[in-house]
């Protein structure tokens, strides 16, 4: 069962990957239907496509953006392949997590205590199917802006990376209970950690979906996007006027500084993090949590000196789904039982 969790959430981390692809190229409202079993086709024919494109036509982002830009329906199917790939892994996780369950729960080997949190994690799956079509929706109506809810797709990330932690922290407890050895449980400084990591992950998502990332300008090493913002440390452009609700939360400039700035106190917790880790002699884990962070903010610096290139930013969104996994690890770590009394 461990090896199963485990590969489970290896597809989590795939998909989050995957969804950063369909972000960054703007794929994510080019199928305007949620279609759970016949959706796993795509059209087949021209006719297919041609109704496809008709239904991608009537929404704000073709009418405001890509319509006037002369997009071609070879062009249209490029957006289209990443959401159906994104979708279609979404099914295979589904199914990856479902169909093993059945299987373990008919053959009565899940241990006792663990079925109501596999149900949970069952649901989370689930939970974060319903959650990515709310969010797509946010982009279809006709009042919408050319892209979805930056909160919305703020919860289907997060969503996503709460199950991905799920899994890894289960697949451990259950490697934990071959050695004999109880659940480990989250300590207070464990806590601390993952809700500092926590808040730098939901700024992550709406400085993706502000387009935030594009704000501080670019430039290959040029210290006026980075370490400054526009050549200052604190940017102008910020809609004071707008209430601090809207500042906070949905002004690209603050929310991006607020980013940038927030990630080196999770780099001071994640430090002290592996400390801990060293002293509790889990060398290769406080090693994955330094080289973790260590390239999630070269990432980061990367993705803004290069005007937010592709390939740059979806590194950086897979590397902040590895982080998460290895600070899971290193809680879980301190949280083992058999550690009590060892000053962590």
């Amino acid at each position: 069962m461990v090896r199963w969790l485990l590969c489970v959430a290896a597809l989590v981390i795939l998909i989050v990957a995957v969804g950063g692809i369909t972000r960054l190229t703007e794929s994510g409202l080019s199928i305007t239907q949620w279609k759970p079993i016949t959706g796993a086709i795509p059209p087949l024919t021209e006719a297919q496509w041609q109704a496809e494109f008709a239904g991608y036509k009537q929404i704000p982002q073709y009418v405001d953006v890509n319509g006037p830009a002369g997009m071609t329906l070879a062009q249209y199917k490029f957006i289209y392949f990443w959401e159906w790939v994104h979708r279609l892994l979404a099914r295979l996780i589904g199914l990856a997590f479902a169909l093993p369950l059945a299987w373990f729960w008919l053959k009565r080997t899940i241990p006792l205590g663990y079925k109501p949190r596999l149900l949970a994690l069952l649901a989370l799956g689930g939970l974060q199917g319903a959650v990515g079509w709310w969010m797509v929706s946010s982009g279809l109506s006709p009042e919408a802006l050319d892209r979805v809810s930056h909160f919305r797709l703020a919860a289907h990330l997060l969503t996503a990376l709460v199950t991905l932690g799920g899994l890894i922290w289960t697949a451990l407890d259950l490697a934990q209970l071959r050695l004999g050895q109880p659940p480990a449980r989250v300590t207070r400084f464990g806590g601390i950690v993952l809700a500092m990591l926590a808040f730098q992950l939901f700024m992550g998502a709406m400085v993706a979906g502000l387009r935030a990332g594009y704000v501080a300008g670019a430039g290959w090493f040029n210290p006026g996007a980075w370490p400054l913002m526009q050549g200052s440390l604190f940017p102008d452009g910020v809609e004071w006027g707008l209430g601090p609700l809207h500042v906070l939360f949905s002004d690209p400039y603050m929310t991006h500084f607020i980013h940038r700035w927030w990630a080196w106190a999770v780099v001071a917790a994640l430090v002290v993090l592996s400390r801990h880790m060293r002293a509790l002699r889990a060398r290769g884990t406080s090693v994955a949590i330094h080289c973790a962070f260590g390239t999630q903010i070269l990432l980061g610096i990367f993705t803004v000196w290069s005007g937010v290139t592709l390939w740059i930013a979806v590194a950086h969104q897979l590397c902040a789904a590895l982080l998460v996994a290895v600070t899971v690890w290193g809680v879980h770590i301190l949280g083992r039982r058999d550690m009590v009394g060892l000053g962590v």
